[in-house]
């Protein structure tokens, strides 16, 4: 069973209803006792760092959350947002993130002379560095359907899964022990998308 953290942001539905194409069971909750029996959990995420934290914090999960990931080592995967929820901090605002991984969420900064729209929304190719069990075996010449304005930058080297270039390479899927994240939507990238989560959910 995979739970989908429901704190007020995130496309909950369409995430259960991709791991329900893929034939795996999945709960949307934002129960803390719920949570405290989850064996694999999902960190959804659309809008904005400060915001999110805020929902988390007020609905009393962070200690939940922390335990199970930090001290039970449950495999968590956060996804757009929450990839960046993550992190230790965001240019998107001043609240500190969940610090599980060392890494910072910065925003889109290109250099003189490079046009390109923030938000980067569009389908992107990954560039796998790694092996993981979250990404082994994609289908060929894996892409994903990305939105957002800010990315990740992960401190150590070791923890970056796949690069994706958008003005500059940047970190699109990372990985630190049963820590993950993906910063494009797998629930809306098909084939691709469906073979991350089944990965996931065969961890």
């Amino acid at each position: 069973m995979i739970t989908i953290v429901d704190y007020g942001m995130g496309n909950l539905l369409s995430i259960q209803n991709m791991f329900k194409r893929i034939g795996v069971p999945s709960e949307i909750t934002g129960d803390t006792e719920r949570i405290k029996n989850a064996g694999k959990i999902l960190l959804p995420g659309v809008g904005a760092f400060d915001a999110a934290m805020q929902k988390i914090r007020e609905a009393d999960l962070i200690h939940v959350l922390n335990r199970k990931v930090l001290e039970e080592k449950v495999p968590v995967l956060g996804i757009c947002l929450g990839m960046q929820l993550l992190t230790k901090s965001s240019e998107e605002g001043v609240l500190p993130g969940l610090a599980w991984i060392d890494a910072r969420t910065l925003k889109f900064k290109f250099a003189d002379g490079v046009k390109l729209k923030v938000p980067h929304m569009s389908w992107s190719s990954v560039e796998s560095l790694r092996e993981s069990p979250l990404t082994n075996d994609l289908p060929p010449e894996p892409r994903f359907y990305f939105v957002h304005s800010y990315h990740v930058v992960a401190n150590n080297p070791a923890d970056v899964l796949m690069t994706t270039v958008y003005g500059y390479p940047f970190h699109s899927v990372i990985q630190h022990d049963n820590i993950f994240g993906a910063q494009f939507h797998p629930e809306k990238s098909h084939k691709y998308g469906m073979k991350l989560l089944a990965n996931f959910a065969a961890i």
